[in-house]
């Protein structure tokens, strides 16, 4: 159900040419919501997730006045949501995380994570640090079947020269 005062973003595979359209959870996260909205268009290099399972991500430099509190937090993200993290540049530091040393996030002292939830079965905890809760600030509305191929094709294929793009729809 929508009302007026929705907002819609688009989530896209910019070089697979893929999006999805997704409904801003103001009601449920607004500063969040508040924070990322007025900051769009955000995106970066995409990875998929290690450790979440069926998870991609773009890390952005933050762009908060002020980092949102854990509102609508979860750690079993479900197909469709958008998740919001904050990490500092030591969390994501080691190697065993994959990122290349000149990764555009090395360097931050914070960074933050916009991820997409393409399937289910994901549990958001990690072998360095434990539980890692997330703020669902979205749920896609359409184009998640579609988006879902792309991010199995780049399982599989790899995510080199992948962006992942949020704009305002």
């Amino acid at each position: 159900m929508t009302n007026a005062d929705d907002r819609f973003i688009t989530v896209s595979l910019d070089k697979r040419g893929v999006s999805c359209t997704a409904r801003l959870l103001s009601d449920r996260a607004p500063i969040t919501c508040d924070a990322v909205w007025n900051a769009l268009p955000l995106g970066g290099d995409v990875y998929h997730a290690k450790y979440a399972r069926n998870e991609i991500y773009a890390l952005v430099p933050p762009f908060a006045p002020q980092e949102p509190p854990l509102e609508n937090p979860t750690i079993t993200p479900i197909p469709g949501d958008l998740c919001y993290f904050t990490f500092s540049q030591t969390q994501l530091g080691t190697s065993s995380y994959g990122y290349e040393t000149d990764a555009k996030h090395q360097g931050r002292t914070t960074v933050v994570d916009l991820a997409l939830f393409y399937e289910r079965n994901n549990l958001l905890i990690n072998g360095d640090a434990g539980w890692v809760p997330g703020i669902v600030w979205g749920a896609v509305v359409d184009g998640l079947d579609g988006m879902a191929d792309a991010c199995q094709d780049l399982w599989r294929a790899g995510a080199l020269g992948e962006t992942l793009s949020f704009r305002r729809a």
